[in-house]
């Protein structure tokens, strides 16, 4: 454990240029490096788009212009509810590019909760795809800030809106005739860029808010070998959407790196995605475990491989053992690892495959994809007990995990919020052990560890190894009400398609893996599970509906 010393002590100025770090110098670099590498994304209307870097910098030129017509300013929040696609890419660059905020809305959040977020936000004006119209008609005549609605479509598919109150614009309309040339001005690289709203599942989300400087320096760190790892031949695929957190910054390392990156639009299917990886050579994806446990489920049903791919980057929830093993074994894909969190940037850590880790014997090698990673440059973290006393990195000691660094959140937007900023340090919330090497492990979230008889019981590890069982595709375990021991463990289990699940032998196989006391007073086979937007399981939910479950059994 290391401790960042800071000093009042007068220092001598280097000599280097002011210059300030922008975001809409990484698609520039892209033009200069890279001006025929490709942005394939899948429309909504079906088919296939693809251009490249340099007429994605000209659009985006165009865009620009279009904004400084519609009377956007400086400092302004423009709100998206829109896929992965290349129109979703030039609002990233455009809208930061003359100095407003970029603020990208999970529409997956129901109408009331979207309506709350561009409000808190005082969004000024929101871009639409043509899919998101029905949720629209939900709020859109109820909103406080936004002054006009833009479709993200062209004159043939724009959808006629009159009983709307608004003005409302067809994008590729307002493009039309722009010039592709654009004076970006310069400014402060610590201004606004991106504005993203937390995933919670309890309570309104909470806004991050993200500058020119953290999103550059994240880029960078994204398209390293510590974390993604990109390059020029890296055909980059993000199943995670540009509504939450960037995209995990794909959008701007991708461009940065002259990686190639495809972009699914609303083909979130296991054939959707197999489609893309087969047509157009990706070689990694990002996305949370669920993404890939579908596109796992359809290429099993139909007996297909992935030639092209890779590794697949995952993170937003724990990386299950089963499905670790399944695509290294069954499809030889490595299963890499990330953590972050959308107040972390979101990136922070990663375990891509270096020669010494392919080197290990599979057990190994399996045991340190099953954490999150260690951190990469620029990103302190530690791990602290309940007195806020650091402890130690010894792979057992576990305590809440605290991050720093200069692409972490500082606080939230317009918001105070002490029990989670304080002494420089975000608590995340997540509880984790560190290693004497430095990888990281989240054992729980601070609000669903159990705590059965005074002694915790992490559900992160049970679930890791219910998941290895042949008749289970997913799993979920959540502390339920005992009568003696306050907390005790209750599995549910989806299992795999065409299998039956036996109780006995899911027990017989969990003996010798947990702890007996870690061992589930039940296990409940149920046909789904719920999650978030960002594939996150909503645990909270499952705690209210299985809340009594035990003591209704023993009743």
């Amino acid at each position: 454990m290391f401790e960042a010393s800071t000093s009042t002590a007068l220092h001598l100025h280097g000599d280097v240029q002011d210059s300030q770090l922008m975001i809409i110098d990484l698609l520039r670099h892209a033009v200069r490096r890279h001006p025929q590498q490709e942005i394939v994304s899948r429309r909504l209307e079906g088919d296939i788009h693809r251009y490249t870097y340099r007429d994605c910098y000209e659009r985006t030129c165009q865009l620009a212009h279009a904004l400084k017509g519609l009377e956007i300013e400086a400092g302004e929040r423009v709100a998206t509810l829109a896929w992965n696609t290349y129109r979703h890419v030039e609002l990233y660059y455009a809208v930061s590019g003359i100095g407003a905020v970029i603020h990208t809305v999970n529409p997956r959040l129901i109408a009331e909760q979207i309506k709350w977020i561009l409000d808190d936000a005082e969004a000024s004006w929101l871009f639409v795809d043509a899919s998101f119209v029905p949720l629209l008609d939900e709020f859109a005549n109820e909103l406080k800030t936004v002054k006009g609605i833009v479709i993200l479509t062209d004159d043939a598919q724009q959808p006629q809106l009159d009983h709307i109150w608004l003005p409302v614009h067809n994008y590729e309309r307002l493009l039309a005739n722009q010039t592709t040339q654009f004076d970006w001005p310069i400014f402060s690289e610590n201004a606004a860029a991106l504005l993203c709203y937390t995933s919670g599942t309890t309570g309104n989300p909470k806004g991050v808010l993200t500058s020119h400087r953290s999103t550059v320096l994240h880029a960078q760190a994204t398209m390293s070998a510590e974390l993604l790892d990109l390059r020029t031949d890296t055909v980059l695929m993000p199943m995670v959407s540009m509504y939450h957190v960037g995209a995990w910054g794909a959008p701007y390392a991708a461009p940065l790196a002259g990686s190639k990156l495809v972009l699914p639009g609303a083909g979130m299917s296991g054939a959707d995605m197999h489609e893309l990886i087969s047509e157009e050579k990706v070689t990694v994806g990002l996305g949370v475990p669920t993404i890939w446990l579908t596109l796992h489920n359809y290429l099993s049903e139909h007996q297909l491989e992935l030639p092209s791919l890779e590794r697949v980057c995952v993170g937003g929830a724990a990386s299950p053992l089963g499905l670790v093993k399944t695509y290294d074994e069954k499809y030889g894909v490595y299963w890499q690892p990330i953590w972050g969190m959308t107040e972390t940037g979101p990136l922070a850590c990663s375990a891509p495959p270096t020669a010494e880790l392919k080197a290990l014997p599979a057990k190994e090698r399996y045991a340190i994809q099953t954490t999150a990673g260690r951190a990469c440059f620029g990103v302190d973290m530690e791990i602290f007990d309940a007195n806020n006393h650091p402890l130690p990195h010894d792979g057992v000691t576990s305590g809440e995990l605290k991050v720093r660094g200069p692409w972490i959140a500082s606080s939230y937007y317009r918001r105070d919020d002490p029990d989670v900023f304080a002494d420089g340090w975000l608590a995340t919330g997540d509880i984790a052990v560190i290693d004497a090497q430095g990888y990281m492990k989240v054992v729980d979230r601070k609000k669903d560890v159990i705590k059965s008889g005074g002694e915790w019981i992490s559900s992160l590890d049970i679930e890791n190894i219910a998941s290895q069982h042949a008749d289970i595709n997913e799993s979920c375990v959540i502390g339920v009400k005992h009568p003696k021991w306050d907390e005790r463990p209750l599995l549910l289990v989806v299992p795999n398609k065409g299998h039956e699940i036996n109780k006995q032998d899911i027990y017989r196989f969990l003996e010798g893996k947990i702890a007996k006391w870690w061992m589930p007073d039940d296990i409940v086979v149920v046909e789904s599970l719920p999650h978030t937007g960002t594939g996150k399981l909503i645990k909270n939910e499952l705690r209210k509906q299985y809340l009594n479950y035990l003591l209704e059994q023993s009743a």
